[in-house]
């Protein structure tokens, strides 16, 4: 049987790190000196703690804060200012068509973030679901909640799934839930919990994945 492939979108399949991701960040920032009246050092220096803490920036809001998620998530992830920011290997598609097995898509960003990135990306038809944190009971990754219920809507054991993400904590609780892990990154190291590290996405069909 061919495995069930586990996606990440941000810094996996684009290239987060070089627009988006500093521009969520500064929304975010912002957002936590409207909500809670702080100065913009005092905001940088809580979203970081909350991020640091929970994996997530929004998990720290929701429990200290009361914040409603979804105006949290619209107002730190807007498609408009977001898409334009995008870069991304164009052979991406082609890289998905080549692995066998059904594919997943799981994300912290919002439902709406991920549906348009994806649709930007003109990737959608390889993706059986696409997961935003709303449809994880807003518990985000590392929790192994998303995880299973991925798991669990595709009716696959763990085991018989690959975790594809940039993140070592959560590729450490995919482990830990008997899945196989692909760690996208040029650092030279690769810790025990990693099945396999990859530079680039393009050497992922050249990788040889069989179900136990």
């Amino acid at each position: 049987m061919a495995p069930t492939w586990i996606f990440d979108l941000d810094d996996t399949l684009h290239n987060a790190s070089h627009a988006v991701f500093p521009r969520i960040n500064q929304l975010m920032t912002q957002y936590i000196m409207r909500h809670l009246g702080l100065t913009e050092v005092a905001a940088r220096a809580l979203h970081n703690e909350y991020y640091h803490r929970y994996g997530n920036t929004m998990l720290g809001m929701l429990r200290h804060h009361q914040v409603d998620p979804d105006q949290f998530l619209r107002e730190t992830h807007p498609s408009s200012e977001l898409l334009p920011l995008l870069r991304w290997d164009h052979r991406v598609g082609a890289i998905l068509n080549q692995l066998p097995g059904e594919k997943f898509l799981l994300s912290n960003g919002s439902q709406a973030y991920v549906e348009k990135v994806v649709h930007h990306l003109a990737i959608l038809r390889h993706f059986r679901a696409l997961y935003g944190v709303e449809r994880v009971d807003y518990l985000p990754k590392p929790n192994p909640h998303p995880m299973l219920t991925v798991c669990a809507h595709a009716r696959r054991d763990p085991s018989d799934c690959i975790m594809v993400e940039d993140n070592l904590d959560n590729l450490r609780t995919a482990k830990s839930l008997g899945m196989r892990t692909v760690w996208v990154s040029r650092a030279p190291r690769r810790p025990g919990y990693v099945d396999v590290r990859i530079a680039s996405l393009r050497e992922l069909p050249r990788v040889l994945w069989h179900s136990h």
